[in-house]
């Protein structure tokens, strides 16, 4: 008879075979109440599963990430029943979860409307109340493929024929509704209690662009409705910080319909690149990389032998002059070899750093382009380390502490590590694996970081260490990266002699901090809502007159601080002084400078914040002192 070993280590006896809802009601009425899921020697299963041998067994909730999972995959099931409901004619296709939410797939003869969306989401409302059973069902493969064809539910039958002959197929039944699905589910409707539908939108069958454009409806469930109020609040807040609407509002850039996926910077826009570009220039030369440049198209024999054309040819923009085949480089780092190779190099060259605002060009497609998020022109602040096996460990662990020290300087403090290891199918022999491995795992463990491995998840030449910084309002965003590479050198002939006059071929490094700098950039006017900081705001200051008479000495203001390198502008516009702050405070300008006759009289300014405070009277040396010191610290003041 079983003995369940619980997650402190106590155990329980019991004389027969018993679900898991009977341990949780074993444990206490309240944990039954609350248990979505269960767990079996660390396997997710239904409440309902049978447990006949010795066993570890935990309880989920909707307080753990597993149960609010549960519950959003069980919320794309009460999706499809209350569609299936309404339109009966309506086919069912996949539902998975998303983050934050799900959602499910209907091939229907006509669109959708929001109207439609609201029906469907009230009848989802009326069926959880219902709190009907959910009850899993068991099939052979072609019994369960007949039943779905038998019913007219032509995508679930054909979903089944592709899973290999002989296999079991689960099916989940609540009400009159039954769907495929391998599990595991809420034990009723009734404990999915906050959901909300959030869209519409179009996707292909299985992906496919030759296959039939369905309907996808997107919804968003969680564990409470206090949960799903505050997802709902982070969404209105992300709403009013997108950076399509702040660019526009400050005359960032703009993006146009004649060149997809690329940017127009505007002069304030192009300001705040340079600031960025211009810091990380600052930070290659202090830490010993060179800057390079490499072209933009290159011959189709290079991505040949790098191997980018046989894995990335659908993502590359093509032309062809005089016979021959090009491509414009979707990434730098087959260039940055040819510069590595001119020459014979030394092991007392190495490590050699080599860096490029390498722009780049992928042919993504149209459907997935996101103002500066997702483009198919950018900039990457790229770097390449050419290095022996035994700089590895080092270099890596030098490269943490400069980009923990970049991200902290752009007003992030959170960053998320993971560390991918050797996929299947890679190059290199395990020794030279294992010792890569170790040399990432050991940077990262000397630095006392948290970091979360990813089994099987490097690229095929070498493991690689990701970084992630969250934003004000916790979103995560996949920036830095620090990839061990293997292959690349070997492939493009990239040699050195080594101490015993034997040639050898380097380590590559591939690392980045920022990443796309279009990206990057469409992450920090997020974070601040365009409110800069003052060191990286494009306008630092805009010098006010109140009349006329002033204007001369607002000239001589701004002539005094742009010589001394801020970035300063007057507004000497015949308008009133009340409305003239108003613009620039909409312009979301750090500090205005306000000159009236008394200021003008004594040689002074009076300084407001961009939140209105009024900060008082500055003489111009007190004021200079005032916004090196501030820019300087990289402050987030506003």
């Amino acid at each position: 008879m079983p003995v369940i070993t619980l997650p402190d280590g106590s155990r329980r006896e019991f004389d027969r075979p018993v679900t898991l809802m009977a341990v949780a009601e074993s444990i206490g009425a309240g944990l039954a109440k609350a248990a979505i899921a269960g767990r079996i020697e660390d396997a997710l299963v239904d409440l309902s599963t049978l447990i006949e041998r010795d066993s570890r067994v935990s309880i989920v909730t909707s307080r753990d990430v597993d149960g609010v999972d549960v519950i959003r995959h069980s919320t794309a099931h009460l999706l499809a029943q209350a569609v299936k409901a309404l339109y009966p004619t309506a086919q069912v296709t996949i539902g998975p979860v998303v983050d934050n939410g799900f959602y499910y797939d209907f091939s229907y003869e006509r669109p959708f409307t929001p109207e439609d969306l609201v029906a469907i989401e009230k009848t989802m409302e009326v069926l959880a109340s219902e709190a009907l059973q959910v009850e899993r069902k068991e099939m052979p493969r072609d019994d369960a493929a007949a039943y779905f064809e038998g019913i007219g539910e032509a995508y679930k039958a054909e979903i089944i024929r592709d899973i290999p002959e002989g296999q079991v197929i689960s099916l989940y039944r609540q009400g009159d509704f039954t769907d495929l699905c391998r599990g595991p589910h809420v034990p009723d409707t009734g404990k999915l209690r906050a959901f909300k539908l959030m869209k519409i939108a179009g996707a292909y069958w299985r992906g496919d662009s030759r296959n039939e454009m369905l309907q996808r409806i997107y919804g968003t469930a969680w564990g409470d409705k206090k949960d799903l109020k505050e997802y709902l609040t982070r969404l209105e807040e992300a709403e009013r910080r997108d950076h399509r609407k702040i660019g526009k509002t400050l005359d960032l850039f703009h993006m146009q319909e004649e060149a997809p996926g690329m940017v127009f910077w505007h002069p304030k826009g192009w300001t705040l690149w340079q600031i960025v570009e211009q810091y990380m220039r600052g930070i290659f030369r202090d830490h010993g990389y060179e800057e390079i440049r490499t072209p933009l198209v290159v011959s189709r024999t290079l991505w040949e032998k790098s191997g980018h054309w046989e894995k990335f040819q659908a993502d590359m923009f093509t032309t062809t002059s005089e016979q021959r085949d090009y491509a414009i480089k979707p990434m730098n780092c087959p260039c940055h070899v040819q510069v590595y190779n001119q020459g014979l190099r030394s092991y007392r060259e190495l490590p050699l750093r080599l860096a490029e605002f390498g722009a780049c060009h992928r042919n993504e497609l149209s459907g997935v382009l996101h103002g500066l998020m997702r483009v198919r022109g950018f900039t990457q602040d790229d770097a390449h380390i050419f290095c022996t096996e035994d700089m590895v460990q080092a270099e890596v662990s030098t490269f943490i502490d400069l980009l923990h020290r970049v991200y902290a300087d752009f007003g992030f403090e959170k960053v998320l590590v993971k560390l991918s290891t050797r996929p299947p199918n890679r190059v290199g022999s395990d020794e030279v694996w294992d010792k890569a491995e170790a040399a990432l795992e050991e940077a990262l463990t000397s630095k006392g970081l948290v970091w979360q491995l990813q089994p099987g998840e490097g690229a095929f030449y070498g493991p690689k260490i990701e970084f992630s910084l969250a934003d004000c309002l916790d979103r995560v965003w996949q920036c830095g990266t620090i990839q061990v590479d293997f292959s690349m050198p070997e492939r493009l002939g990239a040699v050195y002699v080594a101490e015993d006059g034997a040639k050898h071929t380097p380590v590559m490094l591939h690392r980045a901090i920022l990443g796309s700098l279009e990206r990057f950039i469409g992450i920090l006017i997020e974070h601040y809502a365009g409110y800069f900081p003052l060191w990286l705001a494009p306008v630092q200051l805009v010098v006010l007159n109140i009349t006329d008479g002033q204007s001369d000495y607002a000239r001589e203001v701004v002539e005094t601080l742009g010589s001394q390198g801020f970035r300063v502008e007057a507004d000497l516009r015949n308008e009133k002084i009340g409305f003239k702050i108003r613009e620039h405070s909409m312009q979301r300008v750090p500090y205005l400078a306000i000159i009236g006759e008394k200021e003008m009289a004594s040689r002074t300014i009076s300084l407001r914040s961009q939140k209105g405070e009024d900060l008082g009277s500055f003489g111009l040396q007190d004021l200079t002192r005032r916004l090196a010191e501030e820019a300087e610290a990289r402050a987030v003041t506003h």
